[in-house]
């Protein structure tokens, strides 16, 4: 049975752009790892009082990562209209140009220089206001398509994790079957051993040195703890409603240390080798949960 994935990762792309008063407006999102949320614009200062409603429209749908937010205006081609000038403008620039010419030795301003000339062309009037809502509507457009290209890299990491957290599950319940068995061959060894050396051992006393060893060996706790944290892994990737990256994150500190505990507790071969598998599928999924939101 497939599992829902509802978890988003930190990175992402989405880009939108659009036409208004004679500007073409082009908006890009890019999102990389981040511990926070970190927001940052680049764009031009006639814009830069829209920042802070921009901002919230991105804190609204994002908690943590390093986004920027780009957007470019681009005078647009409109084909098929003639090109109107500013010829008050023109006869201006003419006359200054004449002067300079004659008084300072300039060269004469070409047609092109003349075009570049800020106000020379006139295009459409620009409405500040009517800019600000195209801005505004096309970072919702691209916020939508950041969000949908999250979701879709938080499905591919959340089917990484369920896929390690199977691995798991099987190591541990292999090792638990088996661990029994492990450690009746371990006492049956050490008594043999003793026998040989000592000859006749009092009973009593060797029953207590195997409790006590049986004590220190015993591991049904990290059993029940590894067994505990697999499956709030799983809930958090397949029923989380919320930010789950540092959840998750504190989760696989908590399993590496289990899995270390296992580890120093080995009374066999397989004990160390079972420690050693679940430590390497563990750092595979904290690689992965750094992306997590």
């Amino acid at each position: 049975m497939t599992q829902s994935i509802h978890i988003h990762s930190m990175t992402g792309f989405a880009n939108a752009a659009g036409e208004c008063g004679g500007k073409r407006v082009n908006l890009e999102i890019r999102a990389v790892n981040h511990r926070y949320l970190d927001v940052q614009f680049r764009m031009p200062e006639e814009l830069r009082y829209l920042e802070g409603a921009l901002r919230e429209k991105i804190a609204a749908s994002a908690t943590r990562g390093k986004l920027e937010c780009r957007i470019q205006l681009q005078d647009a081609t409109v084909g098929g209209q003639s090109l109107e000038t500013n010829e008050e403008l023109v006869k201006q620039l003419s006359d200054l140009n004449k002067t300079w010419r004659k008084e300072h030795g300039f060269g004469k301003l070409t047609v092109a220089e003349v075009l570049r000339f800020p106000g020379v062309l006139a295009g459409q009037s620009e409405d500040p206001e009517a800019l600000a809502k195209t801005v505004q509507e096309l970072l919702d457009e691209a916020l939508k398509e950041f969000a949908a290209a999250r979701k879709r890299e938080g499905k591919k990491l959340g089917e990484h994790l369920l896929q390690r957290l199977a691995g798991m599950e099987e190591i541990v319940d292999a090792l638990s079957e088996l661990f029994p068995s492990l450690l009746q061959a371990h006492m049956d060894k050490v008594n043999a051993r003793l026998t040989e050396a000592v000859g006749n051992i009092d009973n009593d006393r060797l029953q207590q040195e195997f409790a006590l060893f049986i004590q220190k060996s015993d591991v049904d706790e990290e059993f029940s703890r590894l067994r505990t944290h697999i499956t709030e892994v799983r809930r958090i990737v397949t029923e989380n409603k919320g930010s789950a990256g540092k959840r998750l994150d504190f989760l696989m500190q908590e399993l590496n240390r289990e899995a270390n505990t296992l580890g120093s507790k080995a009374i066999a071969a397989e004990c160390t080798q079972a420690s050693v598998e679940l430590k390497v599928l563990i750092e595979q999924m904290r690689e992965q949960v750094q992306n997590i939101e």
